[in-house]
């Protein structure tokens, strides 16, 4: 297992992140997950015959005063001017810093503090994205520039779009991260991110603000990723400290929410699958050229997790009797094992190279080598139980939602085909981990 590259982020040609040959048996690692999955799921079916969860309708509300200082629109107004200013720094790096990742902190804000940091920032703080979204605060300011005067002036919303925009532009980016020839270039962020702008500025302006919400790929991941934060709102405005399975049960039952779940799910197994010489030797030798043969690879992994889950909701619906949203129904329940397997696969990622960047960033000289909080068996461990903890997580979502929905005689029976493809997902993902 190799922590600190020779080169900082030279593992981007390919992804971000690796782990091999983790000192952990795999016989164990497969039974202990084995054990958890088939516990869980007896212990559901016996205990657990009526819905426990509320979605928006449970919390404990958080004192009044707190909640007023957190929608003052000095809050608002200095979180947003936090979001605009960190991204001119980003770009100010990008045009005038050097093309070597080794010697500039932009690939690392943008791959490791961004991407990777978005994950704990949701986990614990919420949909954080929407407050410091950059994007917003300069739709914002372009509105007020050209004297829009209310989003009334705007087109709505196709609710059939759902979260199909957001899904593509998770693609998009991991696209970016996994497939394309140099992802840590300057050239290549400032164009990627000059053409995301745009775009979603040009929508913005033809949608109004309410775009960003399911339009913006980084807050639809950054609110997917915080159903599951104790901190939340109650359907009637109030701050909530909460049990995150009621905002995972709140999660709405949307147009692309299978798709965003499974390209977050799908990528992710492909970063840790294009590190197998296997996949290497196969990069290097394809007639067709390693960009579109990586490409491949990336839309057939995520082909290959939303193809499992459909046959699921179709063995489910079969199963348990018809159902208007068979595939939206159970979504939710993947939110679990995504964060699972982000938390396996960029832990490593984001302690190590997260400092190395802010000390790039700040300019440190003679910094000491970030060193890794974990050695290989704390890490392998901490990866193991990630992936087995968002998967049982999964299933006692699935169960609450399933008897909510079908018969008591059903309910349980109806699970069957979601409890296997828990089992497939374990198992393709502890592979992944363990080689």
């Amino acid at each position: 297992m190799v922590l600190h590259p020779a080169e900082p982020f030279t593992a981007l040609a390919h992804g971000i992140g690796s782990q091999h040959d983790l000192p952990i048996s795999p016989f164990y690692a497969f039974a202990g997950a084995f054990a958890a999955l088939f516990v869980s799921f007896l212990a559901l079916g016996l205990l657990w015959s009526t819905s426990r969860f509320r979605g928006e309708h449970s919390g404990l509300a958080l004192p009044a005063a707190l909640q007023r200082a957190a929608d003052a629109p000095a809050t608002r107004t200095t979180l947003r001017g936090l979001g605009l200013a960190a991204a001119l720094v980003v770009l100010l790096h990008l045009l005038l810093g050097p093309d070597d990742p080794a010697r500039n902190p932009a690939p690392g804000a943008v791959y490791v503090l961004f991407w990777v940091g978005l994950v704990p920032a949701s986990l614990l703080l919420g949909p954080v994205w929407r407050l410091l979204n950059p994007l917003r605060t300069l739709h914002r300011l372009l509105a007020r520039a050209l004297r829009r005067r209310s989003a009334t002036a705007h087109h709505p919303l196709p609710v059939r779009l759902g979260l199909w925009p957001a899904a593509a532009g998770l693609f998009g980016f991991t696209w970016l991260e996994l497939v394309s020839p140099d992802p840590a270039s300057t050239t290549t962020l400032l164009i990627a991110l000059a053409a995301y702008t745009t775009a979603q500025l040009l929508l913005a302006a033809r949608f109004g603000e309410s775009w960003f919400a399911d339009g913006d790929a980084f807050e639809a991941y950054s609110a997917l990723l915080a159903r599951l934060s104790p901190l939340g709102r109650r359907s009637d405005g109030r701050l909530v400290v909460r049990n995150p399975f009621h905002g995972l049960d709140a999660t709405p039952e949307r147009p692309g929410l299978v798709a965003t779940v499974c390209v977050l799910l799908g990528s992710t197994a492909y970063d840790g699958f294009s590190d197998r010489p296997s996949w290497i030797n196969t990069l290097q030798t394809s007639p067709l050229g390693r960009t579109p043969t990586a490409t491949l690879g990336l839309l057939g992994s995520i082909a290959l997790v939303a193809t499992l889950y459909c046959l699921c909701a179709a063995a489910t619906r079969l199963v348990s009797g018809p159902h208007p949203g068979p595939l939206t129904a159970f979504a939710h329940s993947l939110v679990p094992i995504a964060l699972g397997y982000l938390t396996a696969h960029y832990f490593s990622l984001l302690v190590v190279e997260g400092p190395r960047t802010v000390i790039m960033a700040v300019g440190t000289d003679n910094a000491s080598e970030p060193a890794p909080p974990l050695g290989p068996g704390g890490l392998a461990a901490l990866q193991v139980i990630a992936v087995v903890t968002g998967h049982v997580l999964g299933v006692i979502a699935a169960h609450d939602r399933s008897v909510r929905l079908f018969p008591p005689a059903k309910a349980v029976a109806g699970q069957l085909p979601l409890l296997t493809l828990m089992i497939i997902y374990t198992i393709g993902g502890l592979s992944l981990l363990l080689n």
